[in-house]
């Protein structure tokens, strides 16, 4: 855990899909990006105005896995495609952060792609989920 997460920034929320939670930790470095709804403007002076379209803070994370089992793809492959789980892009579910010990609202932001090697040997190189909020805990 660390000295600050996520968690503190986010609030409390329900998710869409609630039966099971995705849980898979990255072969790789995990990516935390974080932003405002912020815009700045600048003038042909070259001054600035910024504006804040609001307080709410945006995270975003980034998994990948190198190699791995054809049903530990199947299971985020099916978290994508089910209409009744992530829906593509459309519905929120559970994520376990696998650092910080907390289970987090997400939903995917944007494609996935599952590449199938030899020996069914499997690998999906990044997807993003959009982080929504956090499950009490």
């Amino acid at each position: 855990m660390a000295l600050i997460e996520m968690y503190d920034y986010v609030s409390t929320v329900t998710p869409d899909y609630s039966a099971a939670t995705l849980s898979l930790t990255p072969h790789n470095v995990m990516s935390e990006l974080s932003e405002k709804n912020q815009v700045i403007h600048t003038a042909d002076d070259n001054s600035e105005e910024r504006i804040s379209l609001s307080d709410d803070n945006i995270f975003r994370v980034t998994l990948a896995w190198e190699v791995i089992t054809e049903a530990e793809a199947g299971t985020i492959v099916d978290f994508y495609y089910d209409s009744t789980k992530g829906n593509g892009i459309a519905r929120t579910f559970k994520w376990d952060h696998p650092t910080d010990g907390h289970t987090y609202v997400v939903r995917f932001d944007g494609k996935i792609i599952r590449q199938i090697r030899p020996a069914s040997l499997y690998d999906i190189k990044s997807i993003t989920l959009r982080v929504v909020g956090r499950i009490a805990d």
